[in-house]
């Protein structure tokens, strides 16, 4: 059974949305009809993922600024505001990673992924919640199961997205008075992803991945989209402060990857 969604007439803004996982989650809004905006670091990519999703819906706009920059975010999203009117959904999925163990990771390195995830998504909540339609704006933070799930090389990664899961659940109690929904969706194995390209990078290890999985299959983009969907849809008018799992089961199963050598 298919669900469909009609975001004729919303304005939607995803940042990171360029590649990988958020670029499918901002095809799958255009598909609905939403006016789209798409944001990330590099012009470049900026450009042609609006190429590319202006040929699946309504011409998209495309704006370049780093999540690290707090003034940089608040123009970006004022332009897109300015130019498309109120948000009314925003997904925040910048995010770092480099699989390392902790006693190879610089102080700078640790850094650099807290100030992309945990910092970035900060300062993007915060720079969209002056744009935000109230009440019935939806704010989505894209997660990871290392929020919640200990896994090897990625003590960087834990720490920053435990950080944007608490983050979550305190704006929603801050702004859910106001009407303003502000949620989490955590993917797990996404193929074709330059995250699980890392943290899966043979065959070998790609199998045991798969055998992890409950569902015994690597998801696809769409299917996290899909909670996207969901989420900045009247049909979650009364979900608020939920971080939802878009992983197959992985995560209820101990999200595994294999352990480092000795």
């Amino acid at each position: 059974m298919r669900a469909s969604f009609d975001y004729g007439g919303c304005n939607v803004m995803v940042v990171g949305g360029t590649s990988g996982i958020n670029l499918g989650i901002a095809q799958a809004f255009a598909e609905a009809g939403a006016r789209l905006g798409v944001a990330s670091r590099r012009q470049e990519k900026v450009d042609a993922a609006v190429a590319q999703l202006s040929r699946v819906g309504r011409p998209a706009l495309g704006y370049a600024f780093d999540v690290r920059d707090a003034p940089a975010v608040a123009a970006g999203l004022a332009a897109f505001a300015a130019d498309a009117g109120p948000i009314d959904v925003l997904v925040s999925g910048a995010a770092g990673n480099f699989p390392a163990p902790a006693t190879q990771i610089s102080p700078n390195g640790f850094k650099s992924v807290v100030d992309i995830d945990l910092l970035g998504t900060f300062h993007v909540m915060r720079a969209a919640y002056p744009h935000m339609r109230r009440p019935g704006g939806s704010l989505i933070n894209i997660s990871a199961p290392q929020a919640t799930v200990a896994m090897p090389l990625q003590a960087h990664v834990c720490a920053a997205k435990a950080g944007v899961d608490m983050a979550t659940r305190c704006l929603a109690l801050e702004w859910g008075p106001e009407g303003l929904r502000v949620n989490g969706v955590v993917p797990g194995p996404i193929d074709g992803t330059e995250g699980m390209a890392r943290l899966a990078p043979d065959a070998a290890s790609r199998r045991r991945v798969i055998a992890s999985v409950p569902m015994r299959r690597f998801g696809d983009p769409v299917d996290v989209a899909r909670v996207c969907l969901f989420l900045g849809s009247d049909a979650a008018g009364y979900v608020n402060g939920a971080i939802i799992p878009a992983d197959g089961g992985w995560s209820a199963a101990g999200a595994p990857l294999p352990l480092p050598g000795p």
